[in-house]
């Protein structure tokens, strides 16, 4: 019996966070006899972990020969932004339930997607569930070292400069390790309304009018919701200047939110003035995409403490929280 062709000239399309397509091509010898194929596929980092002794052993998935290229969705669990290796065999099942199978093809490796609009709107939708009611505040606020604050002032012309986002959040994020901007707050302490006196990022506070950087010249975006294996769960926020850079980006990748009317952080007038509000039940992270002069604010020593534990840099999203994890990759 001839033996059955081995797939070559592997493709992988269609990538999403979670599925992709697989085709290739055989000798058409024999390639009436596949009935199957059998595909291998590992996480990038674990490709010698899954070696087979012999060809015919089973390997993770076995289809049917199906017309290609081969849709691979549910199968595995795939997670976003993740690089993985793939091989190929063809078989042909026996009449006694066995199966004869080609060697195996040469190894192809690819990446995962990030999350699209469709999985930050999942997200997005759990947020909203756990958000609580709006409260009142009038400052965006940013804690930094001393140092920082001195950095920027004699190398910056004054002016703080976006940054690449760090990666903790969601693994399948399409702002970590991409969107550039700058990190704020806007949390008030219940009993006086205002910024708590502590934080986890440096003893020196630069404040700044809200309406300064959250205004009708600027858009609004959903960028993510996670927790850190604790109670409190955190949702990032970018506002953008309209039609600069960052508003490009995201109009492109996150869910916009209507700015005067959402579950997280609002700008509407009330009076011939602007009114604004953030959400109690979680902790905002807000990204501003364009670079702010320290003149519009001002900076100041806090009187707390600074408290290092809660602070989210390169933090990794708990993957077990039912609160904050959608079905796709975490």
């Amino acid at each position: 019996m001839e033996e059955l062709p081995v797939p070559h000239n592997i493709k992988i399309s269609n990538i999403t966070c979670d599925s992709f397509k697989i085709s290739w091509e055989m000798d058409s010898k024999s390639k009436d006899r596949i009935t199957h194929y059998f595909i291998d596929l590992n996480k990038k980092e674990n490709k010698n972990s899954n070696k087979f002794k012999h060809k015919d052993v089973p390997t993770k998935l076995v289809a049917k020969a199906v017309p290609l290229p081969m849709t691979v969705r549910g199968h595995w669990f795939l997670s976003p932004r993740t690089e993985y290796t793939v091989a190929v065999q063809t078989a042909s099942k026996q009449v006694d339930g066995d199966y004869v199978v080609s060697e195996w093809s040469e190894i192809i490796e690819f990446c995962t997607a990030d999350y699209s609009k469709v999985h930050l709107t999942q997200l997005l939708e759990k947020a909203e569930v756990i958000s609580g009611r709006m409260l009142k505040f009038s400052v965006f606020y940013r804690n930094q070292h001393k140092e920082y604050f001195d950095y920027i002032r004699e190398h910056h012309g004054n002016a703080m400069q976006p940054s690449v986002k760090d990666n903790s959040g969601s693994h399948g994020s399409p702002i970590s390790g991409k969107l550039e901007g700058i990190f704020f707050s806007c949390s008030t302490e219940f009993n006086t309304g205002k910024p708590p006196q502590d934080s986890p990022y440096g003893r020196y506070r630069f404040e700044i009018a809200a309406e300064k950087l959250f205004n009708p010249n600027t858009n609004l975006y959903f960028g993510d919701f996670y927790c850190m294996y604790t109670a409190y769960h955190y949702v990032i926020l970018v506002i953008a200047p309209v039609g600069s850079p960052g508003d490009e980006f995201c109009k492109l990748r996150l869910p916009q939110l209507n700015s005067k009317d959402n579950k997280f952080l609002t700008c509407a007038e009330e009076d011939g003035v602007l009114v604004y509000h953030h959400a109690q039940d979680v902790i905002l992270e807000v990204i501003y995409t364009d670079p702010v002069d320290l003149s519009l604010g001002t900076v100041a020593e806090i009187t707390g403490h600074q408290l290092m534990s809660l602070s989210t840099a390169n933090a990794k999203k708990d993957p077990s929280c039912k609160t904050c994890n959608i079905s796709v990759g975490r």
